[in-house]
């Protein structure tokens, strides 16, 4: 069930980071989906090395801070183009 719940919510949160990222984003569900999960992650270590904690320990980085992982890590993925045609 958290499983389906992770991937609902990277889901929401990537097409959250795809409508506030400007420009165009070639890029379907699935990797809207990883882009999102991928941001919760990265969300949740620097939540953790900004408010203090160990960085490997994993937290719910909460709404805002997925989204803003996710908009960094869309912002790499754009710059980089790699996962911009898969």
């Amino acid at each position: 069930m958290y499983i389906l719940f992770f991937l609902l919510f990277g889901l929401i949160v990537g097409l959250i980071a795809r409508a506030i990222m400007p420009g165009k984003q070639n890029m379907g569900l699935f990797i809207t989906s990883l882009i999102g999960m991928a941001g919760s992650l990265v969300g949740g270590v620097l939540g953790n090395l900004l408010f203090g904690g160990r960085w490997d320990e994993p937290i719910a980085a909460g709404w805002i801070g997925s989204v803003v992982g996710a908009l960094i890590v869309l912002a790499l993925v754009g710059r980089t183009g790699r996962l911009a045609h898969a």
